[in-house]
């Protein structure tokens, strides 16, 4: 039946009447879901990287009826997939008038509607409950109580109702109940005390209740899905074992394993007006290197590989990145501008908030970590445009960097200011002999925005692989020989070193 015709349904008789029949909500899912992959419609709009191994997961525990618990790292995108989960349930379905559990009036299972239907018969009054109104999430707390989730004797509803606590009318419902015939999720679930975990036995496997001692039994229809870290990967708590075992399906969530699903999460998920980009162009290349950002900080020696590294890492970066580009527009008054790689400097909060280090990276600082990170995916990058340069290491005259690197060698320098205006930009990389020539070379048919952004990416990359030195002063960068940095080292101070890696020694 359409929608209209159903809200025109005010009683039980004329439910009834239209041959309406309830169904249990898992068996909704179920056939729901079966009717969108007959149709081919796309399940679970917005979650890229995941149609070869989550989404299949996903609808057979759905087509099983199962419960479901999301087993992940932070920002896999397991809470989005939960919320669209509300996607196959119906439209609209009738509810008792005034029922405070969503009572079906053909199995009304609270004291309530069970007595007015049976006192109301078919004149008992009918609801719509949309399906927007039938998910209910709680973020799990060490604080959340047994009240808060079953629900507990209500003193106040004793007295104003003038019931005797034996009175099963005295109970008020807690978050469960309350999702009678609706998706319950349950975020982070070992955070979750045990003794509470421990109540929700005899929900998953009877589908019954007890409060304060009252022989009740209410045949709740809930779609329960959980969403947990692995529970080896924290030390705030677990999943207890019974409890584990009565979750059906068990569906382990990652991160994006290509550049290009990285990308494309990366800008579905930005929050930035869109406006901006009218004026300020992030370049494919700042893209692929925000990316390989998060991908080398989930191998970091520096940052804890239990923990994760969210895919909220990247957005936010992308997101400061524009923000650095636009900040540099305003203050030059400039009508467009392109994001360069020292815009990065920009991004270092939106990195340091979202590592956890290990007891190294505590040493280093987060701010040391962040430019690390920085650095090791513009090594990354560096070579998918340029030839490697440890290839060039016996026969360096040979190497396509040799004149970039002889013009240091000379006793040249290089700062590069973080907020010049476009014009100072162009002149300062125009003063490196051949650095132009390298790009037109290997990275031929840019723009002319694009090819300053390179010029820059080229140093960048010949700094990472220790042709250069690449140094962090107040206001910017300085590139300099890579000898002459390490003979001035120990009489500056000031200089701010990137931590020491295998590859990678700086002065």
């Amino acid at each position: 039946m359409v929608r209209n015709e159903l809200l025109k349904i005010k009683t039980f008789g004329q439910l009834k009447a239209s041959g309406y029949k309830s169904r249990p909500i898992k068996d909704e899912l179920r056939e729901n879901l079966i009717c969108r992959l007959k149709a081919g419609s796309r399940l679970f709009d917005g979650i890229l990287g995941y149609d070869d191994s989550v989404v299949p997961d996903l609808e057979r525990a759905i087509l099983s009826r199962h419960n479901i618990i999301l087993l992940g790292l932070r920002g896999q995108a397991k809470t989005k997939i939960a919320r669209l989960m509300i996607d196959f349930l119906d439209e609209l379905i009738p509810v008792v008038a005034g029922s405070e559990i969503n009572d079906d009036p053909f199995q009304p299972v609270s004291k309530f509607a069970r007595d007015l239907v049976s006192e109301a018969g078919d004149d008992t009054p009918i609801e719509w409950l949309h399906r927007n109104e039938r998910y209910t999430e709680k973020l799990a707390t060490p604080d959340v109580s047994i009240a808060d989730i079953i629900g507990d004797v209500d003193p106040i509803k004793a007295a104003t109702l003038k019931l005797p606590y034996s009175d099963e009318r005295v109970i008020h419902y807690g978050l469960i109940p309350h999702s009678h015939r609706s998706i319950f999720v349950i975020n982070e679930l070992p955070d979750l005390q045990a003794r509470i975990q421990v109540a929700l036995f005899n929900i998953l496997q009877e589908r019954d209740i007890q409060i304060r001692g009252f022989k009740i039994r209410l045949p709740l229809d809930i779609q329960f899905v959980f969403t947990a870290n692995p529970e080896d990967y924290t030390n705030r708590g677990s999943i207890v074992t019974p409890l584990k075992d009565r979750i059906e399906s068990q569906i382990l969530t990652h991160y994006p394993k290509t550049m290009d699903v990285a990308k494309a999460i990366t800008r579905q998920e930005i929050r930035t007006d869109k406006s901006i980009f009218e004026t300020v162009r992030i370049p494919e290349l700042a893209q692929s290197l925000i990316e390989q950002i998060a991908f080398e900080a989930r191998k970091s020696e520096y940052i804890d590989a239990k923990s994760g590294v969210s895919a909220r890492l990247p957005i936010t970066a992308y997101e400061s990145l524009a923000s650095a580009a636009e900040r540099r527009l305003y203050i030059h008054e400039e009508e467009k501008t392109v994001a360069r790689i020292s815009d990065f400097d920009g991004i270092i909060p939106a990195i340091t908030g979202k590592v956890e280090l290990v007891y190294e990276g505590e040493q280093e600082g987060p701010a040391k970590v962040a430019r690390y990170l920085i650095g090791k995916s513009i090594r990354s990058v560096f070579v998918e445009y340029f030839p490697n340069p440890e290839k060039f290491k016996k026969t360096p005259e040979k190497s396509p960097y040799y004149s970039i690197a002889e013009w240091f060698r000379k006793g040249n320098a290089l700062d590069i200011l973080n907020d010049i205006s476009n014009d100072e930009y162009e002149k300062t990389l125009y003063l490196v002999p051949n650095l132009a020539a390298l790009v037109e070379t290997y990275v031929p048919k840019l723009s002319k925005e694009e090819k300053l952004s390179f010029m820059e990416f080229a140093l960048h990359g010949l700094a990472e692989y220790s042709i250069l030195s690449k140094q962090v002063i107040e206001s910017g960068l300085h590139f300099e020989d890579l000898l002459s940095s390490m003979l001035s080292s120990d009489e500056d101070d000031d200089v701010d070193d990137l931590p020491r890696s295998d590859y990678h020694r700086q002065a």
